[in-house]
């Protein structure tokens, strides 16, 4: 997605994931982007599930929490949604203009979208004529049911915000991209977000994305199978998946339990790419990154590199941004990075972005 250097009204990034919340304010330099902003709060379990919020309450003063600790002073923000929530869909239509296509997007949009028309809000994007000459073009559709974005926009106006921009996790995720790494003309890279609840696989060429599939998995999945198969608590739980030590507990079987769980998702991985690679006959995907919490699991890259036969890199959402250590510990950017991977990239965002 384009985004341009002219000074805009600064915003505050805001990913509210299953797990946590996180906020970042980057600011306009002569040389680029610079981090002015960095935050992370967890969130109970029961607080958002399967992308829905349960507990308004607690999401929002943890927002307002966060704000205060920070010292944010702007109010326009900037989030995103993903999961079930939300349908994206590569569509094909009749040639036309961007300006005929807002008129008639939501008949358009009708045929693709298992929800009712009047119960989302429709947006989209065309990726470019169709090159076989049969006067039709690409487009990226994206329906969002509105009660969601209700739900999440109420919760950032109740922490004393203002909600100018709801994003789609796979366009912020390519906004991060195109920040922090050169973008190869011709080069298909796939971006995995293995959130707590939610792993979002995207493929984009170009610098646009061109397919998206969200899996109702994460890294929830490994904690919840080493609570369960060691009888720990989910707190000692998250922190043998991240590679801690807990006291008292036998960790012999812990290997197998994360190895059981790196073969699912693996799986899922293999099947989103090729799924998309059956769809463009000739096509093959240059790279692989990982964001998200749970790229940090261990073998995880290593498995999807193998099971795939492409290079995998966990992204780092700092790359291209400038951090004055200062400010910012160097160390900890590094521990945190994959976790900001969304936010960074809603950080690019302003009002009256297309």
């Amino acid at each position: 997605m384009e985004f341009s250097f002219f000074k805009k009204k600064d915003v505050v990034a805001l990913d509210i994931g299953s797990n946590s919340i996180k906020i970042v304010q980057l600011r306009q330099a002569k040389k680029g982007w610079e981090l002015a902003k960095l935050g992370m709060a967890h969130l109970p379990p029961e607080a958002i599930v399967d992308g829905s919020i349960i507990d308004s309450m607690t999401v929002t003063n943890t927002i307002r929490d966060l704000i205060s600790e920070h010292n944010v002073k702007d109010k326009d923000t900037v989030s995103s949604l993903t999961g079930h929530s939300v349908i994206i869909k590569k569509v094909s239509l009749p040639a036309m203009t961007e300006e005929e296509l807002s008129d008639s997007i939501q008949w358009e949009a009708e045929q693709y979208i298992p929800f009712p028309i009047a119960d989302v809000n429709v947006d989209f994007q065309i990726l470019g004529e169709d090159t076989a000459g049969r006067g039709q073009m690409d487009v990226m559709l994206v329906a969002v049911k509105k009660d969601v974005i209700n739900d999440y926009t109420n919760v950032i106006r109740e922490a004393g915000l203002n909600p100018v921009v709801v994003d789609v996790d796979s366009f912020a995720l390519e906004n991060m991209l195109e920040i922090n790494y050169a973008i190869v003309p011709g080069e298909n890279l796939a971006i995995i977000n293995l959130g707590a609840s939610i792993t979002s696989i995207s493929v984009i060429t170009d610098g646009v994305t061109v397919f998206t599939r969200s899996v109702p998995t994460g890294g929830n999945q490994y904690t919840e199978e080493i609570q369960r198969q060691l009888s720990i608590s989910f707190k000692d739980a998250e922190d043998l998946k991240l590679g801690g030590e807990v006291s008292g507990v036998d960790t012999s079987e812990l290997p197998q339990v994360i190895d059981s769980v790196n073969d699912s998702m693996v799986l899922e991985v293999r099947r989103s790419i090729d799924f998309f690679l059956g769809g463009s006959p000739g096509t093959f995907i240059n790279r692989i990154y990982l964001s998200g919490g749970g790229s940090k699991v261990k073998d995880l890259p290593v498995k999807i590199q193998e099971a795939t036969n492409i290079p995998v890199e966990i992204a780092n959402p700092f790359n291209g941004i400038s951090c004055n250590p200062k400010y910012f510990d160097p160390e900890y950017l590094n521990e945190v990075a994959p976790y900001f991977a969304v936010a960074m990239g809603l950080a690019t965002r302003r009002l009256g972005d297309r």
